[in-house]
């Protein structure tokens, strides 16, 4: 008997990547794979109503989700020393690493604009400055928001890290360099997970799929990249290709302990801070 599995990402190079071989049948299971896209911020939201078997969320919605969703120890995406970026019509009061401490003081009590409240994007913006007016929009409305000075500064997420400075911008911090140099650890933006009530036998399953499926990717990588351009929302092929590799790698295969242990840290310190209702203890997969 066939078991049928909704599998949901973001309609984003990078995810498209990874999904690329479970999506062209190019992986032998007995698992059948319907694919659903939708924006993560409207994955967190669907996952926090149990609506998904899989998905790819946001790691500061698995805060929310952890009772009913374990975290598959394949398909994160992990910034290694970058990750979503602050940025400004107007350039920031010093350089961003040496006056750091200037920079986040006067981002404090800004507008910001954020692509939600359950990204980590935004967690990591309050880990970095605790005291700003966040206003949630589409992450491809933020660009344009502060173009229009409609928002103080704004939180760029996908694409949008390789592209803000094309579009006049610029760089105020960097979330993913900011948290390996406090931690040293890279900066988990988001991972797969996968429904607790699946059982032990299918959970395993998905689990070897989904490695499977990114694998083939890296493996075959030209044809997975021209299957991601689809969604590369108008960006070249060689920043494709760079986007791509900042977010799926051999981080993506596993996390690995480095990449274990810099999710549960990213979590404790949300829950020091407050930004999640309590400490979570993470449960990986596969």
């Amino acid at each position: 008997m066939t078991t049928t599995i909704r599998v949901a990402h973001s309609p984003d190079s990078d995810d498209a990547f990874m999904f690329y071989a479970l999506a062209e049948g190019k992986i032998d299971t007995n698992i059948t794979y319907v694919h659903e896209l939708s924006d993560i911020e409207s994955l967190n939201q669907r996952a926090r109503h149990k609506e998904l078997d899989v998905s790819a969320v946001s790691i500061h919605a698995y805060a929310y989700i952890a009772h009913d969703y374990a975290l598959l120890n394949s398909g994160s995406s992990m910034g290694d020393g970058y990750g979503p970026r602050l940025v400004s019509l107007t350039p920031p009061p010093g350089d961003r690493r040496a006056d750091s401490a200037i920079i986040r003081e006067a981002a404090k009590g800004k507008r910001i604009a954020v692509p939600g409240l359950l990204t980590t994007a935004y967690l990591a913006l309050k880990l970095w400055q605790p005291d700003f007016v966040p206003v949630v929009m589409a992450f491809d409305a933020i660009e344009e928001a502060v173009h229009k000075g409609e928002v103080d500064l704004g939180l760029i997420i996908h694409e949008g890290q390789l592209t803000y400075v094309d579009d006049g911008l610029h760089l105020w911090a960097d979330t993913g360099e900011w948290w390996l140099d406090e931690t040293g650890l890279p900066l988990p933006l988001g991972g797969n997970v996968v429904r607790r009530d699946l059982g032990r036998e299918v959970i395993e399953q998905v689990a070897k799929d989904l490695k499977a499926s990114i694998v083939y990717g890296l493996v075959h990588r030209a044809d997975a990249l021209a299957h991601a351009k689809q969604y590369n929302r108008g960006i070249s092929d060689e920043r494709t290709d760079e986007f791509v590799g900042m977010y799926v790698n051999e981080w993506t295969v596993d996390y690995g302990d480095r990449g274990r242990e810099a999710v549960q840290l990213l979590l404790d310190e949300a829950a020091e801070a407050g930004i999640i209702p309590g400490k979570v203890e993470v449960e990986f997969v596969g």
